[in-house]
């Protein structure tokens, strides 16, 4: 049998772990992307403010906060703005991030054959995880595995 103490002991502790899970689940990066061409990106919160990108299909973002319908996000570069959101979905998308150009090979390691060289800032579509390898699809079809640390995010 607990004692009082030992009870207010275990609550606290109890309270403090959800309190720390929830903080983090509130400040967690969440990864969306872009639905379709020609997106603009705005400095503000509003269709009035000035259009500082314009986007592509499967752009990949980092949302940094919101603002009612509009969410505040950063890309790859760093670059930042507002982007409505109703022109986003679910994050399944990832950009090449590499210096130059990166190899996608037909299996998850070093060792495996190169099938193609994909240059930076192009985006291709989450399939599987692998430990630090990602299968990706091209938007020709064709489909590879690069490793994570030369994509974002």
């Amino acid at each position: 049998m607990f004692t009082t103490t030992r009870r207010s002991t275990i609550l606290t502790a109890v309270l403090t772990a959800l309190g720390i899970f929830l903080f983090t689940e509130a400040f967690s990066a969440d990864y969306v992307s872009v639905k379709g061409d020609n997106v603009n990106v705005r400095t503000g919160a509003g269709t009035n403010y000035e259009v500082s990108m314009e986007l592509f299909a499967g752009y990949p973002l980092k949302v940094m906060s919101t603002q009612g319908e509009w969410l505040k996000i950063v890309d790859f570069e760093n670059d930042s703005g507002w982007i409505h959101k109703s022109l986003v979905n679910d994050g399944n998308t990832v950009i090449v991030n590499g210096n130059k150009s990166v190899n996608m090979r037909a299996e998850p390691s070093t060792n495996s054959t190169v099938i193609a060289t994909v240059d930076r800032g192009v985006v291709l579509t989450k399939l599987e995880t692998q430990g630090k390898w990602l299968k990706l699809k091209h938007s020709t079809g064709l489909i590879g595995w690069i490793y994570k640390p030369l994509l974002w995010p």
